[in-house]
């Protein structure tokens, strides 16, 4: 059970800092089902980087990488106003295809292995600790307060003198830093870049973000439930369970298919912000 809970933990982590990420941008407003895209990028850049220029020249390059292709989708949704469903889309595909082309065109077969890393331990620190300071920050600060009110009313809050634009931009930046960490952690865990590499897990951390009605501690709660499926998959995968060896396929789609029931049960009573996806 002890193993299960460390499996859980890590698991939950890149769940967490994704989820986080989704939180500034949609508490503001701005729908994102990017964070797959942010996630991919930040991780092929920092194991690309990291290799020439150190641990933390490969963090910063991939928090850089996820922040601009955050950027992007803030110039698309506020400034050009394309349907953010679609902008998002799209930021996932160019994502997708970008790494591809990255890690084919950039990385060095030479040096193939676990590239030099920060200790997964403080990503751990990072998005264990998030969720309580992020809810500090939308319950104490005019910051926080300003966020939430953009995302509850952007008309609201025009006539309140607030620049919705501008906060949106400066939440999605935030989300792009968090985003940011998810990816390069799970670079980092894995010593190295594969293609697809996160698997899904910006959709399940947007997930876990309705789940929690988009409020940060139990959104903590529900990437903790999905990251325990993840560790019942690692745990008893091959393994004979009431007489039954379940395929590995199954234990693998245990995290999504927990997701689309939850996601199915719990989805119509959560409170979803008023003005997301309004400019």
């Amino acid at each position: 059970m002890l193993n299960v809970l460390f499996v859980t933990i890590a698991a939950a982590t890149p769940l967490l800092l994704a989820s986080m990420g989704g939180f500034l941008s949609e508490r503001g407003g701005v729908i994102n089902i990017g964070l797959e895209g942010l996630m991919l990028v930040s991780a092929c850049v920092t194991a690309l980087v990291s290799v020439h220029w150190g641990p933390y020249g490969g963090l910063t390059a991939g928090l850089v990488s996820a922040v601009l292709l955050s950027l992007i989708h803030w110039l698309m949704t506020q400034v050009y106003r394309i349907d953010h469903v679609i902008s998002g889309m799209a930021i996932n595909a160019l994502a997708a295809g970008g790494t591809n082309f990255m890690l084919g065109e950039f990385s060095d077969p030479s040096r193939a292995g676990s590239f030099p890393h920060l200790p997964v331990s403080w990503f751990k620190v990072a998005a264990f600790g998030v969720p309580a300071v992020l809810w500090l920050f939308v319950h104490y600060t005019r910051a926080g307060l300003r966020l939430v009110a953009t995302g509850s009313d952007p008309d609201k809050a025009r006539l309140a003198g607030l620049s919705p634009v501008r906060i949106r931009l400066m939440a999605l930046i935030g989300t792009g830093v968090l985003a940011g960490l998810a990816g390069s952690m799970l670079s980092s865990d894995t010593g190295g870049f594969t293609d697809n590499m996160t698997a899904g897990r910006g959709y399940i951390a947007l997930a876990a973000l309705i789940l929690g009605g988009w409020r940060p501690l139990p959104t903590l709660g529900a990437c903790l439930a999905f990251g325990f499926f993840s560790a019942l998959w690692v745990q008893f995968q091959g393994q004979v369970v009431f007489g039954v060896q379940p395929p590995s396929q199954l234990w693998a789609s245990l995290p999504y298919l927990a997701t689309v029931v939850a996601l199915a049960g719990f989805l119509g009573r959560n409170r979803t912000p008023a003005g997301l996806g309004k400019h």
